[in-house]
């Protein structure tokens, strides 16, 4: 095994069990991030025909660092996912005698500002009203008006299917991709309403927001760069700042319940995550937030002392 390439070690990993126990959308992350690092250059030599018992930590830091600036842009958080990925497959490969040790698990990663932005009610009106305007852009405009009803991930989204929603009870029971997090989310009437006009009229094949291509309903989903490249025509038609995403709509949903006062175990339920403190990202120092706490203080009798 003293030969065995890095690309050999990626084929490996994708026939493995631990591999192929994965959602479909962690399946197609990982194996989208591991094919770009299997394809940078780095010293006029394609990672994945290194030798993987050869590669050393500062080799593995120069593919980080590409990973980190593609296109003269700053993408830290895409390095840190293909890095994430490339541990997985290095890990596997350890644990089945392939190599001997994981470089990349000791490479140093950059830091990076966390994305904070959030939508303005009006920003996402002007959006959906943009998105059912044309047909073409409708099956986005439902991925992006779940997004932002549900706080739910884009990945997930995307891949709903008519099954997973109950229509008499009006709920969605859906399983989430990253952490298989089981969450309840009931439909208010509106978004009943698009969803019963889904079925309505593309119920023919089984996803509720299909990939329609030149006016034509499709039985595949979007996937997630055709979707975020549709999301910003939609959003440039609209006149909408550049620095809007799509994906920004978990971040926006879960930040308007924040700001409402809503307890922090609810909010759970409706996002999936199993730890308060992974809600702290949502947590802002707002005008809104401030009043509500002290409209609640004042209500519980504390506050006022004259």
């Amino acid at each position: 095994m003293r030969n065995i390439t890095i690309q050999q070690v990626a084929k490996d990993y994708f026939e493995s069990l631990a591999y192929r126990s994965l959602s479909e959308v962690s399946r197609k992350s990982y194996a989208y991030n591991i094919e770009t690092a299997l394809n940078t250059r780095v010293d006029r030599q394609l990672l994945g025909y290194m030798k993987a018992n050869a590669l050393r930590i500062p080799t593995a830091q120069k593919a980080y660092n590409k990973w980190a600036e593609r296109n003269g842009k700053k993408t830290v958080p895409f390095a840190n996912h293909v890095k994430a990925s490339m541990n997985k497959a290095f890990n596997h490969a350890i644990q089945v005698g392939l190599i001997e040790n994981n470089p990349f698990s000791k490479i140093t990663l950059l830091s990076h500002n966390p994305r904070k932005k959030v939508w303005q009610v009006e920003q996402v009106r002007k959006f959906l009203q943009t998105a059912y305007g044309k047909f073409e852009y409708r099956s986005v405009g439902v991925i992006f008006h779940l997004l932002y009803s549900w706080c739910q991930r884009p990945g997930d989204i995307r891949l709903l299917t008519f099954d997973q929603y109950d229509f008499d009870k009006k709920v969605l029971t859906l399983q989430q991709s990253k952490r298989r997090a089981e969450v309840y989310l009931p439909a208010n009437d509106e978004i009943h309403k698009v969803l019963m006009q889904q079925k309505e009229d593309i119920g023919f094949q089984k996803y509720v927001a299909p990939k329609i291509i030149r006016g034509e309903v499709t039985s595949e989903p979007y996937c997630k760069i055709t979707l975020g490249t549709k999301a910003r025509k939609i959003r440039e038609e609209a006149g909408l700042p550049n620095d809007l995403w799509i994906m920004d709509m978990r971040r926006t949903g879960t930040t308007q319940m924040v700001e409402a006062g809503v307890p922090i175990g609810q909010i759970m339920s409706v996002t999936g995550h199993a730890n308060p403190q992974s809600l702290k990202p949502y947590m802002k120092n707002t005008l809104t937030s401030a009043t509500e706490a002290c409209r609640l203080r004042l209500k519980a009798g504390g506050g006022d002392i004259l």
